[in-house]
């Protein structure tokens, strides 16, 4: 591809499009967090003024329930003191609202630069032939999940990838669904661990994976060198990663003969909307691989801890455990695909100079996650449940197009969903204190006839937490204990689940005039008692952590980006990082049964 063909999509209407989609998601998104404080104007329009004074936004909208801005992109002006229309610039609006923001001298210009990188992704997406979501709902796994087109619902920047150029970004970024051929290293023994689960070890892992012919190469091309591979782990890496990291930052282990370069596997991959992950789009069956890359992205470099790799499959057994042996969970055909083994790469000097979450302990490993494929039964098929937020460039929604298609009501189908969603969210907290990270991305649907039959949750070891500090671990789970203040816990519900989620689909459900803001709360609340109902024996806990209560409190997630985009939140004390901005009424708390 040419240079000027690797940049095609950027044209100044696609740019212009793209700019005003992330206004109006920055302004509906920093509304909610209350950095922008929106003014109705005389003519019924909202008004939000520079730092300066010297620009005014302004724009139509609809506050819905959970301070949820609908905002009208096609509405959206830029205006100097004058009143004279000035063009929109995704880059002037926060230069403009720098200080309103909190957006330091150091942050600024990094941030920029991923805003222009979620621009360029976003003209990218528009540049592609459309797609409509009725055609989205019906298509397969892999379709849909190269095909979601907003990334995290609540991140202005949520596609930031800093570190990818455009020629990286073509081959490696899920929206284009560019087939990938894994890179894979032998890592010697002396300086790699694996683990693995019960079920399986590392030579019927490396069976299953790779071919014979594969294998073979890789052994003959270490005995090319005089090395055995019996001494060596097999190893799959990012491309971008062999290229960018580890060529130029582990020379000394590729020079001494630690790490050797075998080639490209024969498979080929398809990137996940985590950017890390990859899904064997030539055997579907085969697993997932989760590989370290020391890219940038929303808050964080997307490395892998080879320290945290070890107990990676042992915390997969444990829940896997716990799930099979509750009823609750059976009944609702809650599952997990488990991360069943992992190789990390210890290099001894990086872990000699810096501390354990240091993004230098962070760049080689590798981990294998079960597919949830061979789970299926005739007639189903997979969705990430970030497609529910997915609207096409005509309006379309990929939610309302499920509806359609199962027959259902809406608040019949919306309640099915909740049932086999939010009953183990809920199950997982109150009986065992246990709480996952249940977001878009990490939840895939089984979904039958249009309709939500069971939920399979993912990236299970680095996205939960128990949080009783009584609770009986084994010793290789006990990484996962959290220390969470009381008045906290919950907020992993009433943060990831209510606001960060069920917020955005209330708000399409209700554009798309399919529900009542009040039937969609109901609905939930329904769902919450229906659980709590047959559960008398945790009545006392579902008092103490209230679901019905008045209010919970606003956690800003783009608070914490825009105050340190590089490390958003300090790991050695999660909880205590929150940017906790008031309260937001809990929707369901006029719902609450009466005893």
């Amino acid at each position: 591809m040419s240079p000027r063909d690797a940049v095609a999509h950027l044209t100044p209407e696609l740019w212009e499009r793209a700019g005003r989609l992330l206004i109006r998601k920055a302004l509906a998104e920093f509304t909610h967090e209350r950095l922008l404080k929106p003014e109705l104007d005389g003519d019924g329009r909202y008004a939000v003024p520079s730092d300066d004074g010297t620009v005014t936004y302004r724009f139509a909208a609809r506050v819905l329930t959970l301070d949820h801005w609908l905002v009208d992109a096609d509405s959206i002006t830029r205006h100097g003191q004058d009143g004279a229309q000035r063009p929109l610039d995704a880059l002037d609006f926060f230069i403009e609202l720098r200080g309103t923001l909190g957006l330091s001298d150091d942050i600024l210009p990094v941030y920029l630069e991923e805003i222009s990188s979620t621009l360029s992704g976003t003209a990218y997406k528009l540049a592609a032939e459309p797609v409509g979501a009725a055609q989205l709902a019906k298509s397969g796994f892999q379709d849909i999940e190269t095909g979601m087109t907003e990334g995290h619902p609540c991140f202005v920047a949520n596609n930031g990838r800093l570190g990818f150029g455009i020629h990286e970004y073509l081959s490696y970024a899920p929206e284009t669904a560019s087939p990938v051929q894994l890179v894979w290293l032998a890592a010697h023994r002396d300086h790699s661990t694996f683990t693995a689960s019960s079920d399986i070890d590392y030579d019927a892992l490396v069976r299953d994976e790779l071919s014979e012919e594969t294998r073979t190469r890789f052994a003959d091309t270490l005995s090319g060198q005089g090395l055995d591979i019996a001494d060596y782990h097999l190893l799959p890496v990012h491309p971008w990663q062999w290229w960018n990291k580890l060529s130029v930052s582990f020379a000394a282990e590729v020079a001494q003969q630690r790490l050797v370069w075998l080639g490209t596997g024969e498979d080929e991959y398809l990137a996940q909307q985590s950017i890390r992950t990859f899904f064997n789009s030539s055997h579907p069956s085969k697993h997932y691989v989760k590989t370290a890359l020391s890219v940038l992205n929303m808050g964080f470099m997307r490395g892998l801890s080879a320290a945290y790799m070890e107990a990676t499959p042992a915390i997969n057994d444990w829940l896997a455990g716990v799930i099979a042996s509750d009823d609750v969970f059976q009944a609702a055909r809650f599952s997990i695909i488990r991360e069943r083994a992992a190789i990390g790469y210890h290099h001894r000097q990086y872990e000699a100079a810096t501390n354990r979450y240091s993004p230098y302990r962070k760049m080689l490993a590798a981990l294998w996650r079960e597919s949830p494929v061979p789970s299926l039964e005739p007639g189903q098929r997979l969705a990430t449940m970030a497609s529910l937020l997915h609207t096409d460039a005509d309006g379309g929604s990929f939610v309302s197009a499920l509806i359609e298609e199962s027959g259902l009501t809406p608040a019949a189908w919306l309640r099915g969903y909740l049932d086999a969603y939010l009953t183990p969210v809920l199950h997982s907290f109150y009986a065992y204190d246990l709480v996952f990270m249940p977001h878009g991305e990490n939840v895939i649907l089984v979904i039958e006839g249009g309709a939500v039959q069971r939920v399979i949750f993912k990236d299970i070891a680095e996205e939960i937490a128990v949080l009783d500090p009584e609770a009986v671990l084994p010793p290789a789970v006990e990484r996962i204990r959290a220390d969470v203040p009381e008045d906290k816990k919950l907020l992993s519900v009433f943060t990831d689940v209510f606001d960060c989620f069920l917020r955005f689909l209330n708000g399409i459900l209700v554009s798309d005039g399919l529900l009542e803001e009040d039937t969609f709360w109901q609905t939930v609340a329904a769902s919450v008692q229906g659980y709590q109902d047959a559960m008398p024996h945790l009545a006392d806990k579902f008092q103490q952590y209230d679901m019905f209560g008045e209010d919970f409190a606003l956690s800003c997630l783009n608070r914490l980006q825009l105050r340190n985009n590089r490390e958003m939140v300090d790991l050695q004390d999660p909880a205590g990082a929150l940017q906790l901005i008031g309260t937001l009424r809990n929707p369901i708390a006029k719902f609450r049964p009466e005893n």
